[in-house]
């Protein structure tokens, strides 16, 4: 029977949809913004996807863990720790310790790259896997989805295991929009191509800078002065703003009508504000670095609910040719399954000035 350590950060993610960019240090404003659980859902659905299977569930208690394992009817169940509530990274710590006193096969976890790091920095030799909740996620060591999760885990006594980094940025810079991803540790997971992508990486910024403005110039070219344009975060689509000479949130979603910004850095609850005031939307979003998605990674704002009003045909993805050359298919985690099988497996991707291409898409 294999042995597989369980683990959710409870709070992981809260405050992607509420548009805080993370959730450290923002636990009670996440809450008085609205922000409601990522975590445990997402950990619900891994274990639906995962088939018939013999497997002893080592877990910490109450929400770390046990709640979601007994409520989806798991027998198997060794709860070896009781966090405090809310639960902190010392919990995290402890948990994960003793996971690896018991020898367990996998160490995984529903989290962030926050919760990635705190499980560094205290395991020696068991391989790790991430279910996605956060709000960034900027490591390698996640599974694309919950779904590609369960794939592995099923998998997980004939696959390689590969070294992948454990990232993580300083959220109060990220939320001035100050981005400055730091390697922490690299640990080992077990790899299947196409449902482990892989960390963020950096480009050659003046060819990056180049293709940005030929991109942005023919965006610019085609905007309507009946469309509302929600813009999303990077540089590519900061270019956008540069060129039209409004102002922009590097890191966030603003909104923009006839070419001016008329709401900046939006959560998912002013975009659907601004959808009951305008009929016709336009997202424009561009993919993180050589991880490839382009929802479900730092745009959580761009939610379910926004999708099923704006449709899914409203989104517009851009991306620079230098970017596309490491990125050789794209991911999507919208946190709706119906929705992610909307887009189908391909997906355009304009990368210059009246140019496109199109490539793999999953979810």
């Amino acid at each position: 029977m294999k042995r597989i350590g369980f683990l959710i950060n409870p709070i992981a993610g809260m405050g992607g949809a509420v548009g805080l960019k993370g959730t450290d240090g923002k636990y009670n404003e996440a809450i008085f913004q609205g922000a409601t659980e990522v975590s445990p859902q997402k950990a619900k659905d891994f274990l639906t996807f995962l088939p018939p299977h013999q497997i002893l569930w080592v877990t910490a208690g109450d929400a770390m863990g046990e709640d979601i394992l007994l409520d989806a009817g798991e027998k198997s169940v060794l709860v070896i720790s009781t966090p405090d509530f809310p639960s902190s990274k010392e919990d995290t710590m402890h948990a994960c310790r003793c996971m690896e006193k018991e020898g367990v096969d996998l160490i995984l976890f529903c989290g962030g790259d926050g919760t990635a790091r705190d499980i560094a920095e205290v395991i020696h030799n068991t391989p790790v896997l991430g279910i996605p909740a956060g709000v960034k996620m900027f490591s390698g060591v996640f599974a694309s989805t919950p779904r590609t999760a369960a794939a592995i885990v099923t998998k997980i006594s004939e696959l390689p295991l590969q070294h992948a980094e454990v990232l993580d940025i300083d959220e109060d810079a990220y939320r001035a929009g100050i981005l400055h991803p730091r390697l922490y540790a690299t640990v080992q997971i077990p790899f299947i191509q196409n449902y482990c992508p892989t960390g963020k990486i950096a480009l050659d910024p003046g060819n990056e800078r180049r293709s940005q403005l030929e991109i942005a110039e023919f965006i610019i070219s085609l905007m309507r002065d009946d469309t509302l344009y929600l813009i999303g975060a990077g540089a590519t689509t900061a270019a956008i703003a540069e060129e039209l000479q409004i102002p922009n949130t590097l890191l966030g979603i603003d909104a923009v009508y006839q070419k001016k910004t008329i709401q900046q850095d939006l959560s998912e609850r002013d975009i659907l504000v601004l959808l009951d005031q305008y009929n016709n939307t336009s997202i424009i979003i561009s993919p993180i670095g050589a991880q490839g998605f382009i929802l479900g990674r730092g745009n959580q704002q761009i939610s379910p609910r926004v999708l099923q009003k704006t449709g899914t045909s409203s989104l517009i993805v851009i991306a620079t040719p230098a970017k596309l050359d490491m990125t050789k298919q794209l991911y999507l985690d919208s946190g709706d399954n119906v929705i992610n099988a909307s887009f189908g497996n391909s997906i355009a991707v304009i990368c210059g000035y009246a140019m496109a291409q199109r490539l793999p898409l999953f979810s």
